[in-house]
């Protein structure tokens, strides 16, 4: 990770006071080729910035060698500033570990410094002011690091879990559409194969029902793929489950108008009553299956009832149930069921709207 703005400024930033203190009479001595070939490499360190190396050592090494020669040829003093890059950037690029490290280095190679070619630097208060400066900018560039690495990684824990909840949506989207159209066609077919010698015009049509959900599974397939690219198309829910109960026994009952109800909300009804249905059609063993839809003035909700052989319903839940309550937690609703063994089941799904 590399933050360009932040080196490029401090470049600038010594740059400008590098020629300010060379072009003011700061300077006792001015000396125009070495301010030429402080501009030169502080020149190169934007440039670096931009098109250097990109490997990480690589790319450190160059830098660090320019910070020495811009140090060695700046008269102002201020180019030491540099050197607080060297951990800010060696945590990034490196690691915390990394960061403190260098940060130790550099701190040591200053007083050092001193203590060759300032003895009894510790009396000066120039001297001792620049070492705690430093230790200052230092604490700063660290603490900068920290942030923008927490940054970074929160965002990508982010994405992480941005394309786990999408994965599961996907997941639920095939379980609860394509599943309940192959269960309906492989009803069909197995109808029509039972009936194929006792009554061949049952068995035509099972296997006209079958081709109808086919149709539908696809159909489901292309609305999927159309939602994904855009949420902004109206869903009609009475529609849509009037569609889904067409040329079965399902009796359906809708009370209010769909109104305030937003599309994921409308969506998570839809495939709660799917999910329903397709139990009821493959573990219920129902004579009588009812669906009622219902839009009040503050929520709208989706009940399905069997007269199957019900469930215990302390078992665990299956992914398709477990499914069903997840969709509701996300729009703010809730999944209620009521089953026993032998009694059948009432499967009530709950939304604000």
């Amino acid at each position: 990770m590399r933050i360009l703005w932040v080196s490029v400024l401090v470049y600038g930033v010594v740059l400008v006071a590098g020629l300010y203190y060379a072009l003011t009479g700061l300077s006792p001595d001015p000396d125009p080729a070495r301010l030429a070939g402080f501009v030169v490499c502080v020149g190169l360190l934007v440039a670096l910035e931009f098109g250097g190396p990109r490997h990480p050592v690589a790319l450190a090494s160059a830098r660090l060698a320019l910070f020495v020669a811009v140090a060695a040829l700046d008269e102002s003093g201020l180019s030491r500033v540099l050197f607080l890059l060297v951990p800010f950037l060696g945590y990034l690029q490196f690691g915390r570990r990394a960061g403190l490290a260098l940060g130790g280095v550099c701190l040591a190679l200053l007083v050092g410094g001193h203590l060759l070619w300032q003895p009894g630097w510790y009396t000066d208060a120039t001297a001792v002011s620049d070492v705690l400066m430093f230790c200052v900018g230092l604490v700063l560039a660290l603490s900068m690091a920290a942030i923008a690495t927490g940054a970074r990684e929160a965002r990508d824990r982010v994405a992480e879990l941005s394309a786990a909840v999408e994965r599961t949506r996907l997941a639920r989207d095939l379980h609860d559409g394509l599943g309940h159209h192959l269960t309906a066609i492989a009803v069909q077919l197995e109808k029509s194969e039972a009936f194929r010698d006792l009554d061949p015009e049952t068995a035509d049509r099972a296997v006209g029902d079958a081709r109808r959900s086919a149709r539908q599974a696809l159909e489901e397939v292309r609305s999927s793929v159309r939602a994904m690219r855009s949420d902004t198309t109206p869903f009609d829910l009475p529609s849509a489950l009037a569609d889904l109960v067409r040329d079965t026994d399902v009796r359906l009952t809708v009370v209010g108008g769909q109104n305030g109800a937003d599309r994921a909300a409308l969506t998570t009804l839809y495939r709660a009553a799917q999910e329903s249905l397709t139990n009821a059609s493959r573990h219920a063993r129902a004579s009588t299956v009812t669906a009622r839809l219902v839009f009040g003035p503050h929520d709208a909700r989706v009940e399905v009832a069997d007269d199957g052989r019900g469930f215990d319903t302390a078992a665990p839940e299956g992914f398709g149930l477990r499914g069903m309550r997840e969709r509701a937690e996300l729009v703010g609703g809730r999944v209620d069921v009521v089953s026993e063994p032998g009694a059948g089941t009432r499967v009530t799904v709950v939304v604000p709207s």
